[in-house]
């Protein structure tokens, strides 16, 4: 597992690097599907003071740690019910970057105003309702980890096509199918999510682009038929 840890602890240092955390706003974590362990940041501490080794295990099926002397992050269940949901992701990011937390806090969805946009999401990355009194009672980042996940089935969307969700009155997740992509879905959300304000500034009845040009520019790079960069 120390591998998992390193890149877990990675991905942490680089959402402070891009500029996506301030303080301790924000954690990233890492499944490992043939163990059932995911790795994630430890609740609270500084990102300036963490070790790979800080990196707690918790099982994927129940939650509970295994190895640490520290408390996962507070938003644990949030990311295992995302791993549970969504068997292809390996990773996820939670942040609470200047403009996507805004579009979160407006409780709007991001809508693809360019192509931007589209070679990363496939359609506007939505957001996820409020949650009831009674589900913030009830297990309020659990709660959150199924709402992203109901959202995402309402609306017959596919995670790794629109690889965000932003939370209403909160923040946004990102993943992917490793740590390290999540963290580059999160930084594209929050670049997207600045353009995005930017345009409704100069214009407040900008539309979004048409669905041939969205579909062109997510497909070119992501489609059956890619042709965006080299050959592997």
């Amino acid at each position: 597992m120390h591998t998992l840890k390193q890149q877990v602890f990675q991905a942490n240092l680089e959402l402070v690097r891009l500029g996506l955390v301030l303080f301790t706003w924000g954690n990233a974590s890492a499944v490992d599907r043939a163990s059932g362990l995911v790795a994630i940041k430890p609740s609270g501490v500084p990102y300036d003071a963490m070790r790979p080794e800080d990196m707690v295990l918790v099982e994927l099926s129940t939650g509970q740690p295994v190895d640490s002397m520290y408390r996962p992050s507070s938003d644990t269940p949030t990311h295992l019910e995302i791993y549970r949901a969504f068997p292809e992701v390996g990773g996820v990011v939670h942040t609470h970057s200047r403009h996507a937390t805004a579009w979160a806090q407006a409780g709007r969805e991001l809508p693809p105003f360019g192509t931007t946009h589209a070679d990363h999401f496939y359609g506007p990355v939505p957001c996820v309702p409020p949650l009831s009194e009674a589900e913030i009672e009830a297990g309020y980042e659990r709660q959150t980890g199924l709402a992203i996940a109901r959202t995402f089935k309402q609306r017959g969307l596919r995670p790794l096509e629109v690889p965000a969700a932003l939370l209403h009155g909160h923040a946004p997740f990102a993943w992917g199918q490793t740590v390290a992509e999540a963290v580059h879905n999160a930084a594209v959300l929050e670049a997207v999510a600045g353009m995005a304000l930017a345009t409704l500034a100069l214009d407040p009845d900008a539309r979004p682009i048409l669905q041939a040009l969205l579909d062109k520019h997510y497909l070119r790079k992501h489609g059956d038929n890619a042709y965006y960069g080299q050959r592997a």
